[in-house]
């Protein structure tokens, strides 16, 4: 059997740890075949495909990014793009595909799989937002790099007695904002699920200078005032029809500072929450969902994504796990006894 692994959407800590531990055991147990579909859906698309043996995945593992590419591409906005996307697989006789990828990615694989391909997916995004998983690779090394980045801002923070406005991502769901806001001490935490009371936040900022204390605010670049809008620098689509979102830590770092007399400056992490060396919990969850991924493959499972649920890893269907997206559990509010805007 001949298989192909492609990346798709956002760059990851992990992605590598996937590609290694797919072809690995897949070569050595199964002895099958593998290529490498380059940037994702569009090397599906253009029909750019490269081999991918034990030699080309040494090495690997501790790697950020991926050595296949990814691209935010979405064939089913190109013309013919399903008979394209066979063709290709036609053209250099594959017989399924390992697709690492988040809601998008996957949501295109279980269009995919209704068409006919074979196809088993893996769940990989640093925003935790993918159902059907307890979690997602990459996200662990987000939060870590989120919350590193918090408690440097802290000393500075308390060193010009301003407020820090800290930016991170999550689209939909809070959950980098959440662990490491609550990981970093920090004073308020927004997150998309909530509306935030822009006066509310303010009078708590207000409430910690009174105890000549520098307040650190957590945003997640999804969140929304509860008067008003999603604020946002472009507002151009993708192929999935999304807006390139940030802004929304400028806009409050601002009102902050007009409504307060207090100066406010912001930090948006970005991308760097996304690169450089995956944790040692994301290598480990991404080798562990490779490995099973390949096995159903070897089954003949085709249409699942492999997923975490409490220690084990278990297969899912992929038209579940798309149908919707995973935020985050109102009760956390409470539980951690923090604001959430």
């Amino acid at each position: 059997m001949k298989v192909g692994v492609l990346t798709g959407g956002g760059d990851c800590p992990g992605l590598n740890a996937v590609i290694r531990s797919v072809v690995r055991k897949g070569v050595q147990e199964y002895a099958f075949e593998f290529v490498g579909l380059r940037d994702g859906w569009l090397g599906a698309l253009q029909g750019n495909v490269v081999p991918l043996d034990i030699p080309s995945v040494r090495g690997i593992l501790p790697r950020g990014g991926t050595i296949l590419g990814s691209s935010r591409t979405n064939p089913f906005k190109h013309e013919d793009g399903l008979r394209r996307v066979q063709d290709t697989l036609a053209a250099h006789d594959v017989d399924a595909l390992v697709v690492i990828g988040g809601e998008d990615t996957l949501g295109v694989a279980a269009e995919l799989s209704r068409r006919g391909i074979k196809l088993v997916g893996v769940p990989k995004t640093i925003d935790n937002d993918v159902s059907g998983t307890d979690f997602t690779f990459g996200f662990d090394t987000a939060v870590g790099i989120a919350t590193e980045a918090i408690d440097r801002l802290h000393t500075t923070a308390e060193s010009h007695m301003r407020t820090l406005v800290v930016e991170v991502m999550g689209r939909h769901s809070g959950w980098i904002a959440l662990h490491a806001g609550v990981a970093g001490g920090a004073n308020v935490i927004l997150i998309p699920e909530r509306p935030f009371d822009i006066d509310q936040v303010c009078g708590w900022v207000t409430s910690r200078f009174k105890i000549n204390y520098a307040p650190i605010v957590v945003v997640a670049e999804g969140a929304v005032p509860t008067e008003g809008q999603m604020v946002l620098k472009d507002r151009t689509l993708d192929e999935f029809g999304h807006v390139r979102l940030s802004g929304i830590g400028e806009w409050l770092a601002r009102e902050i500072s007009e409504r307060t007399g207090t100066e406010a400056r912001t930090t948006v992490l970005g991308h760097i929450q996304r690169g450089g060396t995956p944790s040692a919990f994301d290598r480990w969850l991404a080798t562990r969902f490779g490995l099973h991924a390949i096995d159903a493959v070897k089954d003949g499972a085709f249409g699942v994504m492999v997923a975490l649920q409490r220690t084990r890893i278990v297969r899912v269907p992929l038209a579940d796990v798309t149908a919707q997206t995973k935020v985050v559990d109102p009760s956390l509010y409470d539980e951690f006894g923090v604001f959430f805007g």
